[in-house]
């Protein structure tokens, strides 16, 4: 038996274990996946054997396991890379209870973050930023857009904008924001988010190596110090498919609502 053939009995069984008399032969296949994913049988990352060889192993058609697979880039539970073939999706756990750092988050998980930067400037406050950082028409800001990447594949697009009063000089970051910002008693202590899903267009999608118009979460975060005052701006674009976001759910009735005002650019209060 050769190896993809092994790889297909574990997920699928025998062909005789595909109804003809039952759900759709789609929907079969499609169960058979999950329940491999689950049991541990696919990995994340993991390679899931190629169409023709999975409809050549189980007796169906290509049009069968095809619509099995398409359903499931769709779910979200597989990703299918050109030229490359179609892989279990990674997922990552991302807690919006605490502020952690991108690296952070990623070397809790087991993976090597890293960035590729895009730019580095200083520059004057676009609206957006000037009203979210509570700045003055004539003050500077340092901008950082990065690429971000977990074992060199690419996570998310982040432009993270900083008064230039706190940091006078972008360059000075190499690495993690958050500790350039810790080595001089800045780093945040809270933050204030809000997320909306979109589309992303062509130039974010290249970088990020998935098709146009594919679903993104947008995350805009205003850091806080611990008297309040804000000293980070952070937009940030996440692939639909790469993250779960989790939260800790409290019943209102206990607790003082907070948030920001319309004129402070964020209104959640779940931070990062």
């Amino acid at each position: 038996m050769s190896k993809p053939d092994s790889l297909i009995t574990k997920i699928f069984g025998i062909p005789e274990q595909i109804s003809r008399h039952s759900a759709p032969l789609y929907l079969q296949l499609q169960t058979k996946i999950r329940e491999a994913v689950d049991a541990g049988v696919l990995r994340a990352g993991d390679v899931v054997p190629a169409e023709r060889e999975i409809a050549a192993a189980m007796k169906v058609s290509r049009v069968t396991v095809r619509r099995a697979i398409d359903d499931l880039v769709e779910e979200g539970l597989l990703t299918q890379r050109q030229g490359a073939g179609t892989f279990v999706t990674e997922r990552v756990e991302q807690p919006l209870n605490y502020l952690k750092s991108f690296s952070e988050i990623m070397q809790e998980r087991g993976k090597k973050p890293g960035s590729r930067w895009l730019d580095r400037s200083v520059g004057v406050p676009h609206e957006d930023e000037r009203v979210a950082l509570k700045l003055a028409v004539d003050s500077e800001v340092v901008r950082f857009h990065r690429l971000r990447l977990a074992d060199d594949k690419p996570m998310g697009l982040e432009v993270a904008t900083i008064p230039r009063q706190f940091l006078d000089n972008p360059f000075e970051v190499t690495g993690s924001l958050y500790e350039a910002l810790a080595e001089k008693g800045l780093r945040p202590v809270k933050a204030l988010q809000r997320l909306r899903a979109i589309s992303i267009d062509e130039t974010r999608a290249k970088l990020l190596d998935i098709p146009v118009d594919s679903a993104v979460l947008y995350i805009e975060r205003l850091g806080l110090l611990e008297d309040g005052v804000p000293i980070e701006f952070t937009r940030s674009y996440f692939p639909g498919d790469a993250y779960d976001f989790v939260a800790e759910i409290r019943n209102v009735s206990h607790y003082a609502p907070m948030g920001f005002h319309k004129s402070d650019g964020v209104e959640e209060d779940d931070e990062d």
